[in-house]
């Protein structure tokens, strides 16, 4: 039979060749019949149009100027993360995603012109190259090419709340704590607590800087539904998946509430005593005095004992300064060994509070605790410090 021309883009060295071979740069796919025409692989896609909204991301880009001679034309997305703010340059300082980036409708062998990513860290810069491949993209010693554009996410929400934590439930109250969200995207300012009853939906809210939030006023044994969470200056996150906790009954709560309590009434029965005693001997110490006729003895610092294991206490009122009483039988704690509770009381110049103390090496105690209120008088702050003092003088 006569001898054909050999197809678009090959060649042959020899006459009546029963194959011919491909110029360079140009390619037959494994599916392609030995008499079709080589092609080569696609330019660059066109074009690519980023929207980026918090850690999400939008791209779309147009079809390549050239196709390679064929019509099996597919895309994929790269993504990298980069070091560095947005004025940073050269790909030696992005590396790779992590797995957790989604594409929809997927990341490799794109059909569409359009991919949705999600779950980007926030203020972050990326790079993301659309590369354009066809069907001989793999016989090619040289990448796919493709079109680079890089964004920088903005300032996000943070993500859910994991999980929720009961710590202890009575016949009225429910005391919870959380994990803070895995991606906070910034500093939480503070969280939000939605909760309802299960028989009835109708649902309240509370806010909490903390972790953790003890909710008051509920039913005695009534489940209810509880949801978190966190906000920072983006706005708040999503709520966490709910979760069910239900109260005690009145009798289970009373005796746990009683058990709770016992410490604090234990703490503060013995402050209560120890200022009694207080008292008592200041009184006798100044009828001594008076006995004595001496006014300079009131400013003499007695630290002699009256009998084996029994003190003589110093009544902080003979002090010109209250302040040199406190530094004398006073002692500093670090403020961040004590955590405030609650408010139990107020006195006449200040608030009394339940709270905790942990000091290094020593275990935890529950303790009474007293504070000077704003707007305070001098004469109120040298009570306050005269009692800070007395106390100061008891071991307990």
């Amino acid at each position: 039979s006569p001898c054909l021309s050999c197809p678009p883009n090959s060649r042959t060295t020899s006459p009546a060749a029963s194959i011919c071979t491909c110029h360079s740069n140009f390619y037959r796919a494994d599916s392609d019949s030995a008499d079709s025409a080589c092609t080569t692989v696609p330019s660059p896609p066109r074009g690519v149009i980023s929207n980026v909204n918090e850690t999400t991301l939008i791209l779309e880009w147009s079809e390549p100027r050239d196709l390679g001679g064929r019509d099996d034309l597919l895309y994929n997305v790269i993504c990298k993360k980069c070091r560095g703010g947005p004025g940073a340059g050269g790909t030696s300082a992005c590396s790779r995603c992590d797995d957790n980036v989604e594409f929809v409708p997927r990341q490799l062998g794109l059909t569409e012109r359009r991919v949705h990513i999600s779950h980007l860290l926030a203020h972050t810069r990326y790079t993301f190259e659309v590369q354009a491949v066809n069907g001989v993209s793999g016989k090619s010693p040289l990448p796919p090419r493709y079109a680079a554009v890089n964004i920088t996410t903005n300032q996000a929400a943070p993500s859910e709340v994991p999980t929720l934590h009961l710590h202890s439930s009575s016949g009225s109250s429910l005391t919870l704590s959380w994990a803070p969200p895995e991606r906070p995207n910034g500093v939480i300012l503070d969280y939000e607590m939605k909760y309802f009853e299960k028989s009835e939906g109708i649902a309240s809210t509370v806010t909490s800087q903390k972790n953790s939030v003890q909710l008051d006023g509920l039913r005695p044994e009534a489940r209810y539904v509880v949801q978190v969470r966190a906000r920072t200056v983006a706005g708040y996150g999503q709520y966490s998946r709910p979760a069910e906790f239900e109260t005690t009954s009145e009798r289970g709560s009373g005796t746990q509430q009683l058990q709770e309590q016992l410490p604090l009434i234990v703490g503060s029965a013995t402050a209560g005593l120890v200022f009694v005693v207080a008292v008592v001997v200041i009184a006798v110490v100044c009828l001594r005095k008076q006995r004595h006729g001496s006014d300079s003895e009131y400013t003499e610092k007695l630290q002699q004992y009256i009998a084996p294991g029994m003190k003589v206490y110093i009544d902080p009122f003979t002090y010109e300064d209250p302040n040199e009483a406190v530094r004398e039988f006073a002692k500093e704690i670090d403020v961040s060994c004590v955590k405030i509770e609650e408010v139990i009381g107020a006195g006449e110049f200040g608030e009394v509070c339940r709270g905790r103390l942990k000091q290094p090496g020593r275990r935890e105690v529950f303790v009474a605790i007293k504070t000077l209120k704003v707007g305070y008088t001098e004469r109120q702050r040298r009570d306050f410090l005269s009692e800070a003092s007395i106390m100061g003088q008891f071991d307990h």
